[in-house]
């Protein structure tokens, strides 16, 4: 029986390194959109207050008074994109090379980006006066560094920003000793604020760990369903691979009653022999397209691609108790649409479907390294020498005996072709045709 896992332990399962390393390149690509954004913030704040410089010299005269403030801030804002350069170049090379950045790295690049807010009002204190600076914009700046830690997606880390920005301002603020108008110090004023900084850094980083947690529910359904195309191969309809990821498989092979359906293109080489290969591949897509179509609409996987034909399953990996109705319906709607189909081609296929209904063990079979979900017993054995059989009889659509039982007065129509005997089998069964 499939093993219905609790959520957790499904979540644990698909916890690989495969997901491992692509929820490292989620939060790289995201590091790197921060830094892209700094450094686009860095050369706006320099081409802006070269603006402001080249249009009225007046106003930055009024606030740094002089031309030394100005230099000093034109390094460090040419010495921050430096670096955040340099930043952006180890992230896309660690991120080229499937590694991530190490947490001490990132604390001490917060720590460096988060003081240059500081440096530049320490400044403009000396150019400007305390109280003015402080009022001024640049503690403002704090916000960007804040806002963009966000996209670190770690709660620590943004956390860690609002801690440096509001101690940092605060530090300068008592440093300077900034007074008000009547010449007291302003200390509840700035604890306020630098308190709103921290506030802020928290929410920031709350924010980045719900996005980081989103990230990893996507990249956790992503690997399972990717685990489960994997396993069960790429013919398994999107219904399907969405109820298994619900419901999970089990690893062991499982005892199921299932319906297993053969089907074979008949004549289908001598046909290819005067045909091109790629018209061969078209015919053959198209012709298959159809068919698992309609083995997708009644619930049934394609287990085996087999060259000219395949075999096909309901019941397995997922339980159906009406496994044998919707293998025969799948079987009369595959001769309707064949009909339909021949009638707009100048190659007619005709096809040839066997279903018996019983017992199997069903389970991933294969190396260590790669396995696959598949089905093996005596019933996958006589679904295929049934099929086979429609060359002798010159039928398109034979059932066993347990298949007629299991439909009941839905096979009404089969037509008993009395006992025959079967290849490997020591005694004749009994055989249906329909269609």
């Amino acid at each position: 029986m499939v093993s219905f896992a609790s959520r957790k332990a499904r979540q644990h399962a698909v916890m690989s390194a495969d997901f491992e390393r692509e929820l490292t390149r989620e939060v790289l690509r995201t590091e790197l959109l921060r830094v892209r954004a700094l450094i686009v913030t860095g050369c706006v704040i320099v081409v802006f207050f070269t603006a402001i410089e080249l249009i009225d010299p007046r106003v930055v005269e009024r606030v740094w008074h002089g031309t030394s403030g100005r230099v000093q801030l034109y390094a460090l804002m040419a010495g921050f994109i430096l670096f955040e350069v340099w930043v952006h170049a180890q992230i896309r090379r660690n991120l080229r090379l499937g590694r991530d950045v190490p947490v001490v790295r990132r604390y001490i690049s917060a720590l460096i980006e988060t003081s240059v807010p500081t440096v530049i009002l320490v400044l403009q204190i000396r150019s400007m006066g305390a109280s003015q600076a402080l009022g001024f914009v640049t503690p403002l700046v704090y916000f960007i560094f804040v806002i963009l830690s966000t996209l670190r997606l770690d709660f620590w880390l943004s956390t860690f920003t609002g801690f440096v920005a509001a101690g940092e301002l605060f530090a300068v603020a008592m440093y300077f000793n900034a007074t008000d108008a009547a010449g007291e110090p302003e200390t509840y004023f700035h604890a306020v604020r630098s308190t709103i900084v921290l506030i802020c850094g928290v929410l920031a980083g709350a924010v980045g760990a719900q996005l980081r947690r989103q990230f990893t529910a996507s990249i956790a359904a992503a690997t399972a369903r990717d685990r489960v195309t994997n396993l069960f191969g790429q013919h398994v309809s999107p219904q399907v691979v969405e109820q298994l990821m619900a419901e999970g498989t089990s690893a062991a092979g499982d005892l199921r009653r299932v319906a297993v359906m053969f089907v074979d293109f008949r004549g289908f080489t001598a046909g290819a022999q005067t045909r091109t290969p790629q018209e061969v591949v078209d015919r053959l897509d198209g012709a298959f397209a159809v068919l698992v179509d309609i083995l997708d609409r009644e619930g049934g996987i394609v287990n085996k691609f087999l060259g000219d034909g395949f075999l096909a399953l309901f019941g397995a990996p997922l339980e159906a108790s009406d496994a044998a109705h919707r293998a025969v319906a799948a079987g009369r709607e595959m001769l309707t649409a064949m009909d339909r189909i021949n009638a707009q081609t100048s190659w007619p296929l005709r096809i040839g479907i066997g279903i018996h209904f019983g017992e199997v063990v069903a389970g991933n079979i294969g190396s260590p390294r790669r396995k696959e979900y598949t089905v093996i017993g005596d019933t996958v054995n006589f679904a295929s020498r049934l099929e086979a059989l429609n060359k002798e009889f010159g039928s398109q659509f034979l059932i066993s005996a347990s298949v007629r039982e299991a439909l009941g007065d839905d096979g009404d129509d089969a037509v008993a072709l009395g006992e025959v005997e079967v290849r490997g089998y020591d005694r004749p069964v009994a055989v249906f045709q329909l269609g």
